[in-house]
């Protein structure tokens, strides 16, 4: 499918997605949502692509935010449809089966760093700025915001984030552990990129389970979420991945994943 803001491009079993509107700092539309709805899915259903990076174009920003003269004109049935929509897509994110990663390369604001939230980790180069500067609007986070900072980061460092409305520099964010790693601009999509390529060659069936867990686990008392575990690790005893993955180690070989 052809996209109007946006890039998509693979190389081997790694995908990079690009939200590529640079002249307005990549910021979130309706229509760009509709495009990464569409997107998701595509990579979700190819079996080739294995992991996903997901970065933004030029230099300035990763995602600046929603876009505010959309939201300007909006009433409040319009506001929660919008919420609605945002929120579906950062739930597309975080269900598809293989793993992304944000490569947050400048401004992550508001909807663009809800947007990083939903991928399963953050690198961002050193000249990052992240927060959520809605509440000097008049609103608050209404993709998920409010709801994945404070699992991730805690509820009194996501108040204060999110009342302050204050962005964090990169360094601070890995602090708080909002970002994995910080790299220098130039290295960043490189050192995504190669922590893509290692993803995708581990067992996808693997890797999908282990998301499963970990996402749904969060979700459980921790006894239930140890049957859940067991439970996954068990199905994965029926399947080639695991027959080749364990072979390959025994015969001293690289193994062949197929995700079956």
């Amino acid at each position: 499918m052809e996209f109007k803001n946006l890039l998509m491009e693979t190389s081997g079993n790694v995908a990079t997605l690009t939200v590529n509107r640079p002249r307005s700092m990549n910021v979130l539309n309706s229509e760009v949502l509709e495009e990464l709805e569409c997107a998701l899915h595509e990579l979700n259903l190819d079996t080739g692509v294995k992991a996903v990076v997901l970065t933004g174009a030029g230099e300035r920003a990763f995602v600046a935010g929603a876009d505010i003269k959309e939201m300007a004109g909006m009433n409040a049935t319009q506001g929660h449809a919008f919420a609605r929509k945002g929120q579906q897509v950062m739930l597309l994110m975080e269900r598809m089966e293989k793993a992304v990663i944000a490569a947050v390369n400048g401004y992550a604001l508001g909807g663009g760093l809800e947007l990083a939230l939903a991928c399963d980790f953050v690198y961002a180069s050193s000249t990052a700025r992240l927060g959520f500067p809605e509440v000097t609007l008049g609103i608050m986070p209404g993709f998920g915001g409010t709801q994945n900072l404070a699992r991730l980061i805690g509820p009194n460092r996501a108040n204060e984030m999110i009342f302050t409305g204050r962005m964090l520099d990169a360094d601070k964010a890995c602090a708080w552990g909002i970002v994995n790693e910080v790299f220098p601009p130039e290295e960043l999509l490189k050192k995504a990129l190669e922590t893509a390529r290692a993803i995708a060659q581990a067992a996808p069936l693997g890797v999908k389970s282990a998301k499963d867990a970990i996402a749904n686990g969060l979700n459980m008392g921790k006894e239930e979420g140890f049957r859940y575990e067991a439970a996954l690790f068990g199905v994965l005893f029926s399947t080639g991945d695991q027959l080749e993955g364990m072979g390959a180690f025994v015969e001293k070989r690289q193994a062949a994943f197929k995700g079956k």
